[in-house]
């Protein structure tokens, strides 16, 4: 070999390495969009959004998702005073919430929780609560919310023998003496909305509301409207609906309640979220509250 050869040949290599490398990096980026399209696919819908594992979740129980409700546990909402039964609208509903967390419904257990217990301030001994509680700026204060998983109306029932069932607007009502379950917007529409002339009456449940009313110890009483329609069809037959109140601009919704500052709470968003989106709480609204019709809007 010359002197020539050996100054040329490294140049020639040289130049040869450079060629095969940039023809297998063309060839690489060319298969970038076949790999990218063989690669697995992130899933569009978590089943209850980002880092909300079932393992990964702070629960009351380890592995058990606790749930509260009052007893006894009405109808619509509820079936045979037993929230297990996944019957009613408020039981498919939670438990379509804990099987968006990844829970079976065998790992689903109920607390007794009353109605005031739950929404007010200090620890609790359920990981969310369902029970007909509307979402509230004040109750915020105390409690973490979910997303609304039902929009209601508040309707007023009065005997049918009664002057109340006459009434047809709200000024119609100032005279009358009502009645509603202590801490609910029920009571709410009754202080503020109707401001009757007479102080109403405060029941602790619903039930004692109802017996006032059979008892004639108040003219009417103000629940929800699927529990309306349900008192007034099994309970007390003898009662009709005066009338509902109309939802407005911001119209109330029911909410999953859990402990302020829950660790859970954006989990439980994101499965209402989803329930929402798929069409599950319109499905379960339909089947449990499909009786639900219509009932004069008191002005």
């Amino acid at each position: 070999m010359n002197v020539l050869s050996l100054l040329v040949e490294p140049v020639y290599w040289s130049a040869h390495m450079n060629r095969r490398l940039a023809a297998l990096s063309a060839a690489v980026l060319l298969s970038l969009p076949a790999l990218a399209a063989c690669a697995p696919q992130a899933d569009p819908e978590p089943r209850a959004g980002s880092g909300c594992g079932k393992d990964s979740l702070s629960l009351v129980t380890s592995g058990t998702l606790t749930i509260g409700t009052d007893k006894p546990a009405y109808e619509p909402w509820f079936s045979g005073d037993d929230p297990a039964n996944g019957k009613g609208f408020e039981s498919a509903v939670a438990y379509a919430v804990a099987e968006r967390l990844g829970f079976a419904k065998d790992d689903v257990t109920w607390a007794t929780v009353p109605f005031n217990s739950a929404i007010a301030p200090g620890p609790k001994k359920f990981d969310f609560d369902v029970n007909q509680v509307s979402i509230s700026d004040e109750r915020r204060g105390a409690v973490d919310f979910s997303s609304g998983y039902y929009d209601v109306r508040q309707a007023v029932i009065a005997l049918k023998s009664s002057k109340a069932a006459l009434a047809t607007s709200l000024a119609e009502l100032k005279g009358a003496k009502l009645g509603a379950q202590v801490g609910t917007t029920s009571l709410d529409v009754v202080q503020n909305v109707i401001a009757p002339t007479t102080k109403p009456a405060i029941f602790q449940k619903n039930d004692l509301a109802k017996t006032a009313l059979k008892n004639g110890q108040v003219d009417a009483i103000v629940v929800d409207l699927p529990t309306a329609f349900y008192i007034t069809a099994a309970e007390v037959p003898e009662a009709k609906i005066v009338g509902q109140f109309a939802g407005g601009a911001a119209p109330e919704k029911f909410g999953l309640v859990l402990d302020k500052g829950s660790a859970l709470t954006s989990c439980v968003n994101a499965a209402v979220d989803a329930l929402r989106a798929d069409g599950t709480l319109a499905k379960l609204e339909q089947k449990w509250l499909a009786d639900v019709a219509g009932a004069p809007v008191l002005k």
